[in-house]
């Protein structure tokens, strides 16, 4: 079987006194929305690069919407062979 799919992520990054959050949207034509998030915080004594906390923040969002995936992957396994399925990371 030969299958070609395009997938697209969008990420929205919000920063707001040193507190920034990200939220990763994977648009997926066969199926649900997957929406992962990813936060970060400067510390108070550090000095203030935006850059870095939008790297944390979104690195973090897209770990989180890989594990949602893979969760998501092992309840559809699951219910092909009837086995409980954990997959890791």
């Amino acid at each position: 079987m030969t299958r070609t799919m395009h997938l697209t992520v969008d990420i929205y990054v919000d920063e707001h006194d040193g507190d920034t959050r990200a939220e990763a949207r994977l648009h997926h034509p066969d199926g649900p929305l997957h929406t992962g998030h990813g936060t970060a915080r400067c510390n108070p004594s550090d000095a203030e690069v935006a850059e870095i906390g939008d790297e944390v923040a979104i690195s973090r969002a897209l770990a989180d919407l890989a594990t949602q995936l893979l969760d998501a992957a092992s309840g559809d396994i699951a219910a092909v062979t009837d086995k409980p399925v954990h997959l890791n990371q």
